[in-house]
């Protein structure tokens, strides 16, 4: 009998680790708010392939981006992490954030912590190079009032009120390239005299009404704060060129046109949406504008938004983890948005944005829960990467929601915000210079997307810098044919 249960144990494990993707998994632990911090990256067998040291905590989670050579070894981490003396300070406070090589040598540097923004939780690396930083922007009380908030509605010893920003920021130069703010996209009811547009909430959709919800408290992580919509989580998606981010409090996710000029994305109008900088979709709380109620609700201080790639299962579907998904118990959660063909999203009269249910759930029931940040990704062989920030703990777990793998990080008092997997050979693919549409060839389609970027239409990708100038050009193009014709 003992005999045959062996070969049970290893016939089942045998099955349990065939259906894990392969991988390498990245996170930095987090203890506390302190300084010091350890990013690691470890394989299914939980060997540490590699480490980096950090002086100060993690906002969030890291990232690995390709470097100049291909090779893991060649790769940059993205760090963003929590600076000494914050300007506004609450849950997911950062600051900086740094690019970091293999050996731990800091390459870039920066910091957004001022009397106007200051950053908090996410990062997100852009394929052009950028990184995208969600702000805490600060308002005064009588702005807000200014803006239609309801007089007396603000009770925070700061008399602030701290909106959310977007910055786009270019490595190395500093430069705010491109950016957005949801002071420009808000709605009141209170009257034409106000500073945002005067309407019904219910009929605006695609704004933020200026007196949802509470705007800050005396306490908090950080003390007293004016956090009014708590954003914690932002991704980019190229091929539509849209941004989607995370609200805590309003338990809503949100996408917005990244195609903009800066201009247009503090407007109405423009972009491939011709809407400007107003929200193109929301999602998961439609009570909060006015087109539904409590039963309406599905997402619940949810984490960890971001579009599942082209190829993976699910491909286009959102994905996060809803942190409250049934009382103090966590899921996976994963969603089809109405997506049309021009990159709006159906809206159909005075309803809701759909889909009235996720496409997928993944809820192990009591027990499984994280309070703060928690994340969920999408792998290329269908499992999703589930982290239960509090417990610190990692979970692989296949499309029918079977655990395949599991981490658990040692040691009391510490989390992991949200973790990563990466294939093991992400980064092997050379890159070739000029081959802007990732096809591995070199031809006039390359050619017709450098001219458009000569020209001003499309997104600079400096991997079109065929004589290292620093920017694209005619000599560029002229260059880029001459190689193709040779």
């Amino acid at each position: 009998m003992k005999f045959i249960f062996s070969i049970f144990i290893i016939y089942t494990s045998s099955l349990f680790g065939q259906e894990v993707f392969e991988g390498y998994t990245l996170f930095t632990p987090q203890a506390g708010n302190g300084n010091n911090a350890q990013t690691r990256l470890i394989d299914n067998d939980e060997q540490i392939i590699h480490t980096w040291s950090h002086e100060r905590g993690p906002a969030s989670m890291p990232y690995l981006i390709q470097g100049d050579n291909p090779g893991l070894e060649n790769t940059i981490l993205v760090y963003p992490y929590r600076v000494p003396n914050p300007t506004m300070d609450s849950g997911g406070v950062g600051g900086g954030v740094q690019l970091v090589d293999w050996n731990g040598n800091v390459l870039w540097d920066f910091v957004l912590s001022n009397e106007q923004y200051q950053h908090h939780h996410d990062v997100e690396p852009m394929p052009n190079g950028n990184i995208l930083m969600i702000a805490w922007e600060a308002f005064t009380t009588d702005e807000a009032y200014d803006m239609g908030r309801t007089p007396g509605s603000i009770d925070n010893p700061l008399n602030q009120m701290w909106s959310t920003a977007i910055l786009e920021i270019e490595p190395y130069t500093n430069n705010v390239v491109w950016e957005w703010h949801m002071w420009d996209h808000l709605v009141q009811e209170r009257g034409p005299q106000y500073g945002a547009t005067y309407g019904n909430v219910e009929d605006h959709p695609e704004l933020m009404n200026i007196n949802e919800g509470n705007v800050g408290s005396g306490d908090g992580p950080g003390g007293s704060n004016a956090d009014w919509i708590h954003v914690n989580a932002i991704h980019y998606n190229e091929e539509l060129d849209q941004i989607v981010i995370s609200s805590r409090f309003m338990s809503e996710i949100y996408i917005i046109d990244h195609s903009t000029t800066v201009e247009e994305a503090a407007s109405h109008e423009g972009g491939n949406s011709g809407k400007g900088g107003d929200f193109l979709y929301r999602w998961g709380n439609p009570q909060i504008y006015n087109r539904g109620n409590n039963s309406d609700q599905i997402l619940d201080d949810q984490h960890s938004v971001n579009w599942i790639p082209e190829g993976y299962p699910g491909e286009g579907n959102l994905i996060l983890f809803n942190n409250r998904h049934q009382g103090n118990q966590s899921a996976g959660l994963e969603f089809e948005p109405p997506l049309m063909n021009d990159g709006n999203y159906t809206l159909l009269g005075t309803q809701p944005y759909g889909p009235q249910e996720p496409t997928w759930v993944y809820h192990p029931g009591p027990g499984w829960h994280t309070n703060v940040q928690g994340g969920a990704f999408r792998l290329p062989n269908g499992n999703t990467l589930l982290t239960v920030c509090d417990d610190a703990e990692i979970y692989e777990v296949t499309y029918a929601g079977q655990q395949v793998w599991e981490y658990n990080l040692p040691g009391n008092n510490t989390m992991i915000p949200r973790a990563q997997k990466y294939a093991i050979d992400a980064f092997d693919q050379e890159v070739i210079l000029g081959d802007i549409n990732g096809d591995e060839i070199l031809n006039v389609l390359d050619v017709i997307l450098i001219v458009n970027m000569a020209l001003g239409t499309d997104e600079v990708d400096l991997n079109g810098d065929m004589n290292n100038d620093g920017g694209i050009n005619v000599l560029d193009i002229v260059l880029l044919v001459n190689i193709i014709l040779s």
